[in-house]
């Protein structure tokens, strides 16, 4: 399997699966195993803290609510590499996490069904891609568990990040068609965004529309379905000029990093599609001088001219699917045979993507931004240019890191 590396200078790889294997030369075999993350590019002499590590795989770890997949995991972080007496080396940084929550009952509904596809699921492709011998619990690296590591190797970018005062924040802003307040539309401020953050199970930021959103996923579980939604994210504090004007853009990096996240199905940038309704007059960003910085009126580019960061504020908004896995009856083809079958499922999921979701966005987005800098400290540090030109991209805002 190729393409578990993310990242040119900061990069991410990860490895493991839902439910895992594990052979160990003494104690033998059995599924569990774990997922990782080694974090290459880290500079030495960061004291990284592991708590805030922690806190941000708590951010996406299930059964903490009503809302999320009743599987039990405790996704506890190891620091294994990487770090010496409590600072960073500059060697690569290791991030173990175990697997403790697979139980035989859930294998064993996994193996019943192992050859039926689950509509919307990707394990058809599997099928076509590694045969018969691909991971069929759980799903594998199709699964949503898979991006444990992202979130590990992302809450280390996030601590490199906040030196910079650079600030990720992501929160639901739809479910089922119910829709919230945001920053998008103007009616949510970043200030009340990041007071409200994760203030409720489903980290929708407008608490009004949230107990709406929530009571309507508890309705949709007990009906056996499932519902998509929407999830919005703002990066604060990002310096101007980050990313190239040709095929490494930020806004194509970050929109590698966010749409390699299998449940998201689009997404949108500022005003986004609105651009389509709108006269050049009423879509262009006016720029002003501002304390001796250039900013912009609006915000229609959602922090992006030429693909680059122009250091406003960084504003996507993305769609989330419904969870495949239903208990309704659906149709489906068994791999193996072809025969036409029909399935009901009865394996552990959540009943709605959004409130565990928006972790693994800060993630992406986090590596995508950190790989950035690295790259444009290394192109000024060489091109040796006026230093007012330098100086004039340092970022409008210095925000607080938040955890």
């Amino acid at each position: 399997m190729l393409g578990n590396t993310f990242g040119r200078v900061f990069q991410v790889t990860t490895c493991g699966e839902s439910y895992g294997w594990h052979d160990h030369v003494d104690d033998g075999a059995g599924y569990g195993g774990a997922l990782m993350a080694i974090v290459n590019g880290v500079p030495s002499g960061i004291k990284l803290d592991v708590k805030k590590i922690q806190n941000e795989l708590d951010k996406r770890r299930p059964g903490k609510s009503k809302l999320d997949s009743p599987r039990l995991e405790t996704d506890r972080v190891e620091i294994v590499s990487g770090m010496f007496e409590g600072v960073t080396t500059g060697a690569p940084v290791g991030l173990l996490i175990r697997n403790v929550d697979t139980q035989d009952i859930h294998i064993d509904q996994y193996r019943q069904a192992k050859d039926v596809i689950r509509p919307a699921h990707a394990e058809v492709n599997f099928f076509y891609k590694y045969g018969e011998q691909g991971d069929w619990c759980g799903a594998g690296r199709a699964s949503g568990r898979e991006t444990v590591g992202r979130v590990a190797g992302g809450a280390v970018a996030k601590q490199v990040l906040a030196r910079e005062g650079i600030e990720i924040l992501c929160h639901v802003i739809e479910s089922n068609g119910i829709k919230g307040r945001c920053i998008t539309d103007g009616t949510m401020t970043f200030e009340e965004m990041k007071a409200n953050y994760r203030s409720n199970d489903l980290n929708c930021c407008d608490e009004g529309a949230a107990a709406k959103m929530i009571a309507d996923i508890l309705r949709i579980r007990e009906e056996g379905d499932t519902c998509g939604g929407m999830i919005e994210l703002v990066i604060r504090g990002t310096p101007a000029g980050l990313g190239e004007p040709v095929f490494d853009k930020l806004k194509a990096t970050i929109s590698h990093g966010l749409m390699s996240i299998g449940a998201l199905t689009s997404m949108e940038f500022g005003g986004g599609k609105k651009a389509a309704e709108m006269l050049g007059s009423e879509w262009n960003d006016q720029p002003f001088v501002d304390h001796g910085k250039v900013r912009f009126r609006t915000n229609n580019c959602g922090g992006f001219l030429g693909g680059m960061s122009n250091g406003e504020d960084i504003v996507i908004r993305m769609s989330v699917k419904p969870t495949p896995t239903i208990s309704k009856p659906q149709d489906t083809v068994d791999m193996m045979t072809l025969e036409e079958k029909t399935l009901e499922a009865i394996t552990r999921r959540d009943i709605s993507l959004c409130p565990r979701i928006y972790p693994v966005a800060e993630a992406m987005a986090a590596m995508a931004v950190t790989d950035a800098l690295f790259l444009a400290r290394g192109w000024y540090g060489v091109a040796k240019m006026d230093p007012k030109w330098e100086k004039l991209t340092e970022p409008r805002y210095k925000g607080d890191y938040t955890v």
